[in-house]
């Protein structure tokens, strides 16, 4: 499996379905968290479970990997009262999320934007275009 196909487990099990045994299948024993919200280690993801609203959506679009990086675009939904826009940055040791560091900003809408584009234009990016 990539470290892309991880992330894209890991998301899923953990924060959409909600499965907490997910933290030991896929982030790494010393996990270092960068967010400031959040602590580091498999408490600090056990923790933040219990602000993540039931359906919770994760929608990445962008995947950038890199040797034990990987980096993933994302459309999120329950993580707060509106969608926001993601930049996750995953460290990989062994084989396991070893660290991570987000961007996170508020979705505004494609007609509010100043050049008119969404700012999650994914649909372009997976059409080959």
């Amino acid at each position: 499996m990539t470290n892309k196909e991880i992330v894209s487990k890991a998301m899923k099990e953990f924060f959409a379905d909600r499965d907490i045994t997910a933290i030991e299948r896929y982030w790494h024993e010393d996990y270092v968290q960068h967010n400031p919200s959040m602590i580091s280690g498999h408490q600090g993801l056990r923790d933040i479970l219990q602000y993540i609203e039931p359906g919770f959506k994760w929608e990445p679009g962008i995947f950038i990997e890199s040797n034990d990086l990987v980096l993933a675009h994302s459309h999120v939904h329950g993580w707060g009262p509106s969608p926001l826009i993601v930049v996750d940055i995953f460290r990989f040791e062994k084989g396991r999320i070893a660290e991570h560091w987000d961007v996170v900003q508020s979705e505004v809408p494609a007609e509010k934007t100043a050049s008119g584009n969404a700012m999650t234009s994914f649909n372009i990016i997976n059409s080959g275009r």
